[in-house]
């Protein structure tokens, strides 16, 4: 099994995964992070050389089934994945955590982009909490307001102009997010729509205070024949267990 994906769904699937007989998975990491929390089993960092490259690694490594674990938002790869997984007959599950819910009291503007983000922060408030990694900066750098960038690793230019850059990984608190909201004085949040509980607790800190919060929805996830779909780890460890069984 080719495993894809650097998400926490994807460690706890490789780690509950491991050690089972009669299966081989082999994780595989982009390799956009520079020390990456590392998943059980075997592990490749890199990418394949888009559809053709990956056509020829499943071929090459007689891959049996192959688990698409990546961000929501890595819709690049999985398009990959789909479109090679059908070239070579292969069964391709799409695991995908559910995307966050607006609840009483959430002041949330939903953008298709971006680029549609961009547009709106002015209206909203001067001072941003920037949480959508670092290679989706660029948009933002034109704009004259402030913003606290949130990342991984130190994002490369073009950044935006006003900017503080906080290196951190998730998960994070409740109490620690409201800290930083009011220490740094923001008035608005911009994030993806990643889902999960390891990075919510901004979107908890931002309704307390009253501030907005700008989210970009995600891409829509593939269909076609062969591409199944499963939302938790156990379900996915299910769908693997099936195959094995036939």
């Amino acid at each position: 099994m080719l495993l894809l994906g650097g998400t926490g769904e994807a460690r706890r699937l490789a780690g509950a995964l491991a050690g089972t007989p009669g299966l081989r998975v082999v994780s595989s990491l982009a390799g956009r992070v520079k020390a990456p929390s590392l998943p059980a089993g075997e592990v490749r960092i890199g990418g394949f050389g888009g559809t053709t490259g990956l056509v020829q690694w499943l071929r090459d490594n007689r891959v049996d089934a192959v688990v698409d674990a990546t961000h929501p938002f890595a819709a690049r790869i999985t398009a990959h994945a789909v479109r090679a997984c059908a070239a070579t007959g292969t069964p391709l599950l799409v695991l995908s955590r559910p995307g966050w819910t607006a609840g009483p009291g959430d002041r949330w503007h939903w953008v298709p982009s971006l680029d549609a983000a961009a547009r709106l922060l002015p209206e909203l408030g001067g001072r941003v909490f920037l949480t959508t990694g670092r290679q989706d900066l660029a948009v933002f750098a034109d704009l004259d307001l402030w913003f606290l960038v949130r990342t991984v690793d130190p994002p490369e230019p073009p950044v935006p102009r006003h900017a503080e850059v906080l290196l951190a990984r998730g998960p994070f608190t409740v109490d620690g997010e409201r800290d930083l909201l009011e220490r740094h004085r923001i008035d608005v949040v911009v994030t993806k729509d990643s889902g999960g509980i390891m990075t919510a607790a901004k979107l908890i800190a931002a309704r307390d205070a009253g501030i907005p919060v700008v989210v970009q929805r995600r891409p829509p996830l593939p269909t076609g024949p062969g591409v199944e779909r499963a939302e938790s780890v156990e379900d996915a460890v299910t769908w693997t267990q099936n195959l094995l069984q036939t």
